[in-house]
């Protein structure tokens, strides 16, 4: 016998979207617009907005499962998407406008995607894919001129309909779909749905997690067309979190001058955008006030002790998370436990660069070569594997499903060694490691030791292939402007944390690393360029 006595429910972001409207109503949304203006909104009007683009939506011929596409910067209209289409059934369908158009092209056409709303700033990215996929309607968010002919004017849209009250919709419907980077192979669809995203914004909300709270105000520079802005949205929505969005204005100078004008709390992004704001703090500290800003959230790439330090020395703190497009994206945070309280200031500063514990609900284990559980002795290095209530089971259409387990994990392709308190240390993409001589060597601790020389901006390590030691270490170093340093200054800096073997065996010099559409380094543009014949290499030097 069951004997429930509990109400069953539901877990949705209708959910999300009834209590910040009700509870947080006057909480302000800040977006810098395409003209460096900015526009001061509400939960309030924003939830009221999204009610009636919903109607209106349903009123063009949307319906329950329908893929809405949204090709946007982090925006008050993107806002109002994030919660009108997941809440009217259909499915929220983010697209990367940094992705090539044959990419994009590929993924509207794999999403069947119906609709499309786009920022009048990206129409030329729209023109460079649309010929792939018929949409039945384009709705374009532009301030003061009409819609190009064909197009509807998303104002117009908006007001077209009265708002409606949110339907009944089952928590393991879809909400909303993200697309992965596709560093190898066709992008493949993730679908998220409402009881996933809404547990995940309870977990991202929790203290041990990212902690947001009603007394924050948060400025997500992660994109809201990247893993849902790693959620945040939805968490500051739940929690009552002021929010600002800098629009597709992402330099150092203008998010700083954000953050300090609109006395922002908490925001998060990838390494490259805090190692560019470090140096713009650097040079001149004085001029903003960052007082009310208590975390820097930093993921999508280990991030280098030195910039953890760096902006330890201006009173700001780094925190150190792990996930992926599969996961939500949250899976791991790093805080310094308590058993760490007090101890030497190096074992808390290496700690801190460590990629965390799981967060509540999220569960992990690494296993070796043979299908092996490693144990968590941080010393034995393993594929890391997770599971949990946001954690993808597969892909749309059935696709990848070889990163899936028989018993329900999935395969990150993270090469980690786990500690006895559950704290992830990440060594490498599985296709990233360097086995030199039947040896491992961590291409991101040498990237990371690398960008801590002074002279050195960006550093990314690949593996070449050595016919005596099978593989070696590359180095592709950008310098900082007006800096230099030769091969041997490099490797004396390496040396005091590895040993002569480890060191790379040659360095090479670009204006900048690559990049990819999600701002991490592109090492299949870097094996392309640098390996004999441009074929990549994995770890043990087969064809990757």
């Amino acid at each position: 016998m069951q004997g429930l006595t509990m109400d069953d429910y539901p877990l949705t972001l209708t959910t999300v979207a009834r209590r910040a409207e009700q509870f947080h109503g006057a909480r302000e949304i800040i977006s810098r617009r395409p003209d460096q203006s900015i526009h001061r909104t509400t939960y309030s009007d924003v939830l009221h907005r999204a009610r009636r683009l919903a109607g209106a939506l349903a009123d063009l011929g949307v319906g329950d499962g329908d893929y809405v596409a949204t090709l946007m910067w982090n925006q008050a209209e993107h806002l109002e998407c994030y919660f009108a289409i997941p809440g009217m059934g259909a499915v929220l369908h983010t697209l990367n406008p940094r992705l090539h158009p044959d990419e994009l092209g590929y993924i509207v056409n794999h999403a069947q995607d119906k609709v499309i709303v786009v920022d009048e700033t990206l129409l030329p990215i729209l023109a460079g894919f649309s010929a792939a996929r018929q949409f039945e309607h384009v709705i374009v968010v532009t301030h003061d001129e009409p819609a190009p002919e064909g197009m509807l004017r998303y104002e117009d849209v908006v007001a077209s309909s009265e708002p409606i009250r949110w339907p009944e919709v089952d928590e393991r419907q879809a909400a909303a779909s993200c697309y992965t980077s596709g560093t190898t192979g066709r992008p493949k669809g993730v679908v998220y749905s409402h009881r996933a995203a809404l547990l995940h914004a309870l977990g991202a909300s929790l203290p041990d997690a990212l902690g947001i709270s009603s007394r924050d105000t948060v400025l997500p520079v992660v994109p809201m067309f990247h893993a849902n802005a790693w959620g945040i949205p939805y968490a500051a929505a739940l929690s009552g979190a002021g929010i600002v969005f800098p629009g597709q204005h992402l330099d150092a100078v203008n998010v700083l001058d954000l953050l300090a004008d609109e006395r922002v709390t908490m925001t998060a992004g990838v390494p490259t955008v805090w190692m560019a704001m470090l140096a713009a703090l650097d040079a001149e500290s004085q001029r903003w006030d960052l007082g009310r800003l208590h975390t820097l959230i930093v993921g999508g790439a280990a991030v280098p002790p030195a910039v953890i330090k760096g902006f330890d020395a201006h009173g700001l703190r780094v925190l150190h998370a792990w996930g992926m497009t599969e996961t939500s994206p949250l899976g791991s945070v790093c805080h310094v436990p308590s058993h760490l309280e007090g101890a030497e200031e190096s074992a808390v500063d290496a700690y801190r660069a460590r990629q965390g514990a799981a967060v509540p609900l999220v569960e992990i284990r690494a296993k070796d070569d043979e299908g092996v559980e490693v144990p968590w002795d941080d010393t034995t290095m393993g594929e890391l594997e997770v599971r949990g209530p946001w954690v993808a089971s597969g892909y749309h259409g059935g696709e990848g499903a070889d990163k899936f387990t028989a018993d329900g994990w999935f395969q990150t392709g993270d090469v980690v060694t786990i500690n006895a308190y559950g704290c992830l240390k990440i060594w490498d993409r599985s296709k990233d490691l360097v086995k030199s001589g039947g040896e491992w060597i961590s291409s991101v601790d040498l990237e990371n030791l690398l960008m801590a020389h002074p002279a050195v901006a960006e550093a990314a390590v690949i593996a070449m292939p050595d016919e005596k030691w099978g593989e070696r270490p590359l180095g592709v170093i950008a310098f900082v402007d007006g800096r230099t340093a030769t091969d041997e200054e490099l490797r004396e800096h390496l040396s005091t944390d590895f040993a002569k073997w480890q060191l790379p065996t040659k360095f090479e010099i670009v204006e900048a690393i690559p990049r990819t559409a999600t701002g991490k380094w592109k090492k299949t543009d870097l094996r392309a360029q640098f390996v004999p014949g441009g074929v990549p290499t994995a770890p043990g030097g087969s064809a990757a």
